[in-house]
């Protein structure tokens, strides 16, 4: 089977390798579609992000879906042929992390396509996947392109979660890649009354307005486009910062309410904080690192068209075309989420 494997930065290639069988509680998974990630691109275009480095080749990809092709022994809840959304999620579920039911923290953790440990994780971007059975959610009544965005999803649906109530509160979204714009919908559909995006490029913020934010700000344009949201002590109630950028971080923390919740999505390295705004707002500051059983609540809720995540899928390309993909994802003036067909 062929699978597109990461050597170094700008270094990627479509590789052979072999085809596993399904172990017990496995199935085997043909797998039909890939969604180009940040993470994907940061290791693409830079070797890896903060003081994560690649320090071997590595398969790349954690957005994916497929169609069941073998069922290992003990899997009955599944049957071949069905179109599954696999999770990247695979915590060891004996950590103490993990027994405190916070499985996004495991000691352990099996990321799919991941430089944190060594040897590396590696990634789903595969032909032919072996997964859990527990990984592997039915996305019967889904396109395999809509199951593939049940991670990033899930990524936003944790953040929600992170967030706490937010029936009838002023939300502030800052950055308007696939994450932020996820955080609009994800948001909506849990009360938020106002939801205000900001982002550097007209492009994106199309999406976010499509996706149902209120207003939307261009910084690019406009540097001080949120000092109408800062008077009088701050408008929004939660802020969902998915840029990973400190001058958005910033922005946004001067256009908060004394009171209001932050949740960093976005991982663009360690920055500085405005900390005596931060102090003297009394701000809760929650970081939001990547989900767990919120993955199978981000299929359902798409399954039962509570949200729609079709409009965010902007370009498809084949796998021999991975390179271009990867490129064409690069470009925030034409492009949302890039996936790629195995199929």
């Amino acid at each position: 089977m062929k699978a597109i494997v990461i050597h170094a930065q700008k270094d990627l290639r479509i590789e052979e390798r072999d085809v596993s069988e399904p172990g017990r509680n496995e199935v085997q998974i043909a797998l039909a579609t890939g969604g180009i990630c940040g993470s994907d691109l940061h290791y693409y275009n830079h070797g890896g992000f903060g003081t994560v480095r690649l320090r071997e080749p590595m398969i790349l990809g954690h957005e994916v879906a497929g169609h069941i092709t073998k069922l290992g022994e003990g899997v009955t809840h599944l049957r071949e042929g069905q179109l599954v959304a696999v999770s990247p999620s695979r915590p060891c579920h004996n950590c103490r992390f993990c027994r405190e039911g916070m499985h996004n923290q495991c000691l352990n953790m099996r990321f799919y396509g991941s430089a944190m440990p060594f040897p590396h994780i590696q990634g789903a971007f595969r032909q032919v996947l072996v997964a859990g059975a527990d990984q592997c959610v039915p996305a019967d009544g889904l396109t395999p392109c809509e199951a593939a965005m049940a991670e990033p999803l899930a990524v936003t649906l944790h953040a929600t979660r992170q967030a706490g109530s937010l029936l009838g509160k002023s939300v502030l979204v800052t950055g308007c890649g696939p994450i932020g714009v996820l955080s609009i919908l994800a948001a909506r559909r849990a009360g938020a009354d106002r939801i205000v995006a900001t982002d550097l490029s007209d492009f994106t913020l199309e999406f976010a307005r499509a996706a149902g934010a209120d207003e939307t700000v261009n910084m690019s344009k406009s540097a001080d486009g949120l000092n109408l949201f800062a008077s009088d002590k701050g408008t929004f109630d939660i802020l969902y910062e998915c840029s990973g950028a400190a001058p958005a971080l910033t922005a946004g923390i001067a256009a908060m309410r004394p009171g209001g919740t932050i949740v960093q999505l976005g991982l663009g390295g360690d920055m500085s904080l405005p900390m005596m705004a931060i102090t003297a707002k009394e701000l809760t500051l929650r970081g939001s690192f990547r989900f767990h059983a919120e993955f199978a609540t981000g299929v359902s809720l798409m399954q039962k068209g509570l949200i729609d995540a079709k409009p965010l899928i902007t370009r498809t390309v084949g796998l021999g075309d991975a390179v271009g993909g990867f490129e064409l994802a690069n470009d925030r003036t034409q492009a949302m989420k890039v996936q790629i067909a195995f199929t």
